[in-house]
């Protein structure tokens, strides 16, 4: 089985417990393998080892047998025990020696120009995201905005997937997805929708439509 589904566009739903309802990600989780969004981050970076592999066991669980993928921010540890993906921050462990040393683990990384973007690919990432392409508050640390001609260099600089990630909208999907990306990352889009279904289907008809344009 190929790492990274072949479905374009690519949706990851990235988690954040703190802006959910209830603090629990867990039934959004289950709403986005139900609406077969391909990738699921688990980012929840505050959680202790014990609590943060319980939910991404839990997570592996309802994902069996679905087209859905679940990774982990930063935690290889967690990832093994729990037969998930990891997605690595700017600062994390070196692409190049996971790949080494773990050659089926499904691998992405965050980007936010295109020398990282290119160590990305070097090292054997099956994916990239890269942003933040429009203003949000979580990734200011990061900062300014990138824009969609930026975002187009990215996807033009490499050959693994590039995925737009910072303030993406269902109003501003179809814009990014024209630059060439491969998909979109977010935790908003996903996670504030009052219909999971119908958002990803709204995104996926929009791909379709430029398709036809085409």
């Amino acid at each position: 089985m190929a790492r990274l589904p072949e479905t374009r566009p690519l949706l990851y739903y990235i988690t954040d417990r703190r802006t959910a309802p209830a603090e629990d990600v867990l039934p959004i989780i289950g709403r986005a393998i139900a609406a077969e969004v391909e990738l699921i981050q688990i980012r929840e970076r505050d959680l202790d080892t014990r609590a943060l592999l319980g939910l991404v066991e839990s997570a592996v669980g309802r994902a069996r047998g679905r087209p859905s993928r679940i990774l982990v921010n930063d935690r290889l540890d967690v990832a093994l025990a729990a037969q998930a993906g990891v997605h690595l921050p700017t600062q994390g462990f070196p692409v190049a020696e996971l790949r080494q040393h773990y050659p089926d683990l499904l691998l992405g990384a965050s980007c936010h120009n295109l020398k990282e973007l290119r160590r990305t690919e070097e090292g054997g990432a099956d994916f990239a995201v890269f942003g933040p392409v429009y203003e949000t508050a979580s990734k200011r640390a990061y900062g300014p905005p990138l824009g969609l001609e930026k975002l187009a260099e990215a996807v033009r600089a490499v050959g693994i997937p590039v995925l737009a990630l910072g303030g993406i909208t269902l109003a501003n999907a179809a814009a990014c997805l024209q630059t060439g990306a491969a998909g979109l990352a977010a935790i908003s889009l996903f996670q504030t929708s009052s219909d999971l279904a119908e958002t990803v289907r709204q995104l996926r008809a929009g791909q379709k439509e430029e398709a036809r344009r085409k």
